[in-house]
């Protein structure tokens, strides 16, 4: 049973208040993200929307409140390839914060978009020559009765308005864009290519890696993720459905195909099956703040990767252990191809990643605890009969309560719902406070 005082309560949930079957498709939740002071929240969803939730400085904790939404991205349709691009988000980046605006870069399939989200104040004329009811207006108007009008602040309105759109620049569907710590550049990879753009350039970007072959018959393997590291510019790392991590090193060369490191572990011949290559296939991979450590995310764990070691993780954390008896069945349905996202916590010594029924894990790394909690509302008012003290009121707020899971009520597969999952989360860079997407809900979690 996971600790009782693990100190995690339930603080806030936004989204439809409806049940799961009354969603529509553009209603889920598909990208989360925090800004770098963890002031601002991001999301996305499958009907190409993005909704900004801020801090609520007048409340006591962490709490946010709705702050703009815009339509980032619409449907396409490929006429060369006879192809639909959704205007599903795939990723949400903010940029780093240099003025009163705000600046983040989102992706669907194909076009990645540089937004500018700024405060804009709506003025209106104070001072008329004319009558307000209608009534003629003294004539000629005299020196003492003419009124020069001025302009005052009436409201301020929230824009989002497209700054750059960069497009055209792969042939394949974008998994992953990171923005690099100089502020002037980010990357963005597809399944065989990686580009190097400039934020101030949208028409051309530079390839960094491209793993195509010759023959596409033979292909073996694809890039499921990339990130920069966060310190130094010239590194940055991607990984693969061999469940490798390769770091690339700019400095060594343009094209980065020779990597710097490669990460990967041996899998015993004695464990191998069909499935094998598709559950050890890495969903996601993030640096920790510091650079020294990634985390990675397969089907089945978790692992954490020291720089300095590359022939084995440092710490594997067993997530859907109790599934490996259900390969088959997870195959059939389509569940075993989910990519669960993963996250370090802003001091890096706490891990996030998702699983299915809206269970989600927090790993502590120095007390090697495992913490297993629920992100569902039902789950949350079943437990809340009665009164419950420290209720958090606002926009989206159901209150703050504490939360646990017994262990056995998460292996018992059988009655496991592999409809609802959290494939989405972010982890607050400064507080223990976690966003995590539920289906169309956006739930956030603190310590």
């Amino acid at each position: 049973m996971a600790d009782p005082d693990n100190g995690w309560k339930f603080a806030q949930c936004f989204g439809d208040k409806g049940e799961v079957d009354d969603v529509t498709e553009a209603d889920i939740i598909s990208a989360v993200e925090f800004d770098e002071t963890g002031d601002y929240l991001a999301t996305g969803d499958k009907g190409g929307r993005v909704v900004l939730f801020e801090r609520n400085e007048g409340k006591k904790g962490c709490e946010y409140k709705f702050y703009t939404e815009f339509q980032s991205h619409e449907p396409e349709f490929d006429y060369l390839k006879s192809l639909e691009i959704e205007e599903k988000i795939n990723k949400i980046r903010w940029c780093r914060r240099q003025n009163a605006a705000h600046f983040l870069l989102s992706t669907n399939d194909k076009t990645i978009k540089l937004w500018k989200i700024f405060e804009k104040s709506i003025k209106v004329i104070s001072e008329s020559n004319l009558p307000l009811d209608g009534t003629p207006g003294p004539t000629p108007l005299s020196k003492s009765s003419l009124k020069l009008p001025k302009l005052i602040h009436h409201d301020t309105m929230i824009a989002a308005i497209p700054r750059k759109i960069y497009q055209n620049a792969h042939a394949y569907h974008i998994n992953s864009i990171s923005v690099n710590s100089d502020a002037e550049t980010y990357l963005s990879a597809d399944d065989l290519r990686i580009n190097l753009w400039n934020l101030n350039i949208s028409d051309q970007s530079f390839n960094i890696v491209d793993i195509k072959p010759v023959n596409m018959e033979e292909l073996t393997e694809v890039i499921t993720a990339a990130e920069f590291h966060p310190v130094h510019c010239n590194l940055f790392m991607y990984s693969s459905s061999k469940g490798t991590i390769k770091l690339g090193d700019m400095r060594s060369s343009a094209l980065c195909d020779q990597h710097a490191k490669l990460f990967e572990e041996e899998e015993d011949p004695q464990n191998k099956s069909f499935f094998s290559e598709i559950i050890s296939s890495i969903s996601d991979l993030k640096f920790s703040r510091d650079g020294r450590y990634i985390l990675s995310r397969d089907y089945l764990t978790l692992k954490i990767w020291d720089l300095a070691m590359e022939n084995k993780p440092v710490q594997t954390i067993n997530i859907h252990d109790h599934l490996r008896g259900k390969l088959c069945d997870l195959y059939e349905n389509d569940c075993i191809f989910d990519k669960f996202e993963c996250t370090f916590s802003g001091d890096g010594s706490n891990v996030l990643t998702g699983s299915y029924n809206n269970y989600f894990h927090i790993y502590d790394r120095t007390n090697r605890n495992d913490i297993i909690l629920q992100a569902d509302k039902s789950a949350f008012k079943a437990k809340r009969v009665g009164s419950t003290k420290n209720k958090t009121g606002g926009a989206g707020g159901l209150g703050s309560k504490r939360v646990t899971t017994r262990r056995e009520d998460f292996a018992n597969v059988d009655a496991l719902d592999f409809g609802k999952k959290i494939l989405h989360a972010s982890w607050h860079p400064r507080e223990n406070t976690i966003a995590l997407a539920a289906t169309n809900n956006l739930f956030l979690f603190q310590n």
